[in-house]
């Protein structure tokens, strides 16, 4: 399973996840896990939503088409929740054999302090998540 977003590093992740796809023979599921910031409320927090469901469904849209192209098999899933839990949900769904995820190359201390989407998915998931660092 991959955590997608669109950015470089997803990017970076998504080719190592179809290379270990085809080596494996495994099928891959592009997830994107979103939710809105919390302090929205009512019909702004709808409308957030709809616009992050929106910009998930082309970023999503990129990969599946790689991946077929790869001749790869796969299929996207869009979930409403924060990123981590999300993908730690759809892990569990899917049976998973791995979650990997793309990063900023944020330092450990930066990481940690702030919180990044793989640090957090490192403490929640029950399988083995796999970091793919950035190519530069």
């Amino acid at each position: 399973m991959l955590g997608y977003e669109g950015s470089g590093c997803a990017r970076c992740a998504l080719k190592e996840a179809l290379e270990l796809c085809k080596t494996l023979g495994d099928r891959l599921v592009i997830a994107y896990a979103y939710e809105p910031p919390g302090r929205l409320a009512g019909e702004e927090f709808a409308e957030h939503r709809l616009a992050l469901r929106e910009v998930g469904e082309r970023m999503t849209a990129e990969a599946l088409e790689r991946a077929r192209a790869e001749g790869v098999e796969a299929e996207v899933e869009l979930v409403d929740e924060r990123p981590a839990e999300g993908l730690r949900q759809l892990g569990f769904k899917h049976d998973a054999r791995m979650i990997v995820v793309g990063t900023q190359g944020e330092s450990p201390l930066r990481s940690a302090i702030l919180g990044s989407i793989p640090h957090k998915l490192l403490q929640v998931a029950e399988r083995p998540v796999l970091v793919v660092p950035p190519d530069d």
